[in-house]
């Protein structure tokens, strides 16, 4: 069971991640921008895979499709399966040096951008358009900053 603490602290990064993903950003820069809560959650998923699951990642997801309005539900499959593959995989990506786990994060954000990709060609075929890796890119360099942010965020409390 998660203490109010540490639900309030999870709750007010995923929340600062969200304002983050809505941000009005200059337009050379919308293309760059990562997906803030996916990031967020991979930490909390990684950092804490017996107090956030899969659960809240879907809750998290449909909050993403509610302020993005895209498809209702597509954020949430694809945040589910990659908090599955995190508590999954967490005992062994925990260990490694942050650029060893941005290649762990590069693939993670790949597989949500691609499955995004196919859940909205379902809907409306398209092109897989040249800007679309950027926000994997900009995502996987803006790990280290996410991780050490997050990690500041949860130790914080442990230091007092």
């Amino acid at each position: 069971m998660i203490d109010q603490y540490s639900l309030g602290r999870i709750l007010s990064t995923v929340a600062i991640a969200m304002i983050l993903r809505i941000a009005p950003w200059p337009d050379f820069m919308v293309a760059l921008n990562p997906d803030w809560v996916l990031l967020t959650l991979i930490y909390w998923t990684l950092a804490l895979p017996e107090r956030v699951g899969i659960f809240h990642a879907w809750t998290f997801g449909l909050l993403t499709d509610v302020l993005t309005g895209r498809l209702f539900g597509q954020h949430a499959l694809a945040y589910s399966l990659i908090s599955y593959a995190c508590i999954k995989f967490h005992k062994r990506l925990r260990p490694f040096p942050l650029l060893q786990q941005q290649l762990f994060i590069f693939l993670f954000l790949l597989v949500s951008q691609l499955l995004l990709f196919w859940i909205k060609s379902l809907h409306t075929p398209g092109q897989l358009p040249a800007i679309f890796w950027l926000p994997v890119l900009t995502g996987t360099v803006c790990w280290p900053l996410v991780y050490k942010t997050l990690r500041f965020v949860r130790l914080l409390h442990n230091s007092k």
